[in-house]
């Protein structure tokens, strides 16, 4: 039985949400705060609570502030962002102050209810569609790699590629032809030459560089 919690000033977004765990996840026990001070009183006062679905605009918070805020209060509390905000650059950013996940509030029913497995069995969520849509603006050309980008191998680049798209082991070993296994190899040594810990760390160290082309100017050299 898992124990959760929605963070949404819309009764309907709340009821919406309470049906999909209902029928999602049966058994389980679903919380409601409409504002971020709501939330954390709840959270304080709980003896365990696996995750906390936040929207972005409460009225007591706005944007990131309140993740920001639950991170500083709450560091060992699971949250999850649920946002009508799509934006690739937000979608990193929350990953990087520490969400567990990003689900667009246009996710339908049951890839939301896969979604929450995934996050409450030990796993980051990636909305895949968004992660694969290009920057909304590209770096200059001459913008260098970051740090450790040059240590990778092409097939890595190509890995790497697919990780920012949002794409799973499976998903990434079926494109380029290869074992999932071999996958795993090859995000371990990515995460190695990179000096991160994680798959979402190692997209924000790759930033919005376009790897394709990285990988194609070794090759003119």
């Amino acid at each position: 039985m898992h124990t959760l919690m929605v963070a949404d000033d819309h009764p309907l977004f709340r009821d919406a949400i309470a049906s999909v765990i209902e029928a999602g996840l049966p058994g389980s026990r679903l919380l409601e705060a409409e504002s971020l001070a709501s939330a954390l009183r709840q959270a304080r006062e709980l003896a365990a609570l696996d995750l906390l679905l936040l929207d972005l605009n409460l009225p007591d918070a706005e944007g990131l502030s309140g993740l920001r805020t639950l991170r500083e209060a709450l560091p060992e509390l699971p949250v999850a962002i649920v946002s009508a905000n799509q934006e690739r650059r937000t979608v990193l950013d929350a990953l990087d102050l520490g969400a567990v996940g990003y689900i667009p509030k246009s996710t339908p029913r049951k890839a939301l209810i896969s979604a929450l497995h995934h996050i409450l069995s030990g796993q980051v969520y990636l909305p895949s569609d968004i992660m694969r849509r290009p920057p909304a603006t590209p770096l200059a050309p001459a913008s260098p790699p970051p740090p450790g980008l040059a240590n990778l191998t092409d097939k890595q680049l190509e890995v790497l590629a697919r990780l920012a798209r949002g794409d799973s082991n499976k998903a990434i070993a079926r494109e380029l032809g290869i074992a999932e296994t071999t996958v795993k190899t090859h995000v371990s040594a990515i995460l190695r030459r990179l000096g991160v810990g994680s798959r979402v760390q190692a997209i924000l160290a790759a930033g919005e560089l376009d790897l394709r082309e990285l990988s194609i100017s070794r090759h003119q050299r």
